[in-house]
């Protein structure tokens, strides 16, 4: 196949794909990353606000290796490795972004400026790629690196969400 966006019917086909595109908001024709990273946040608030610390990190390293697994999977489907409709990086790199502040902070409840903050400093990162982000994404080719790079997306989001956060307050 070629890395034009992908069909429904592909999606749904596979679990692997169906994963890689979260659920199928990775196929959206515009912005499939920020469609992803929005998808992400219902299930990262749930997360967040159902989980122990350590049940959201277990979250986070599932999404991590499932993540690796479902993006080599569609990048080989689509014939590209960081096709724009894998978007479970996103998630993983959007939980990242929330979570650090979430437990830094010790918050007990997350208001909406606390999810746009998480969300706009991620997809930040995220879109300019500054190093270490750059890194991966230039370096790694393969689902690591399509996994790796939101990673430290997320950490660089979150870190600048627990500095901003507290001048909102």
């Amino acid at each position: 196949m070629n890395s034009q966006l992908p069909t429904v019917a592909q999606v749904l086909k596979s679990p692997a794909l169906m994963l890689a595109t979260w659920w199928g908001a990775g196929l959206s024709p515009r912005a499939p990353g920020t469609v992803g990273s929005l998808a992400a946040l219902p299930f990262c608030y749930f997360w967040l606000l159902t989980l122990p610390a350590w049940g959201v990190a277990g979250v986070g390293l599932m999404l991590l290796f499932i993540g690796v697994w479902a993006a080599k999977q569609a990048g080989e489907a689509w014939g590209k490795v960081d096709h724009g409709a894998i978007v479970i990086d996103e998630v993983l790199g959007q939980l990242l972004a929330l979570a650090l502040p979430f437990y830094v902070l010790d918050a007990s409840a997350i208001s909406f400026e606390f999810l746009l903050v998480g969300f706009f400093l991620f997809r930040l990162f995220d879109i300019a790629k500054p190093w270490p982000v750059s890194h991966f994404d230039n370096h790694w080719k393969s689902g690591w690196g399509v996994m790796l790079d939101d990673v430290a997306a997320g950490f660089l989001a979150g870190l600048g969400a627990v500095l901003i956060l507290p001048l909102l307050a």
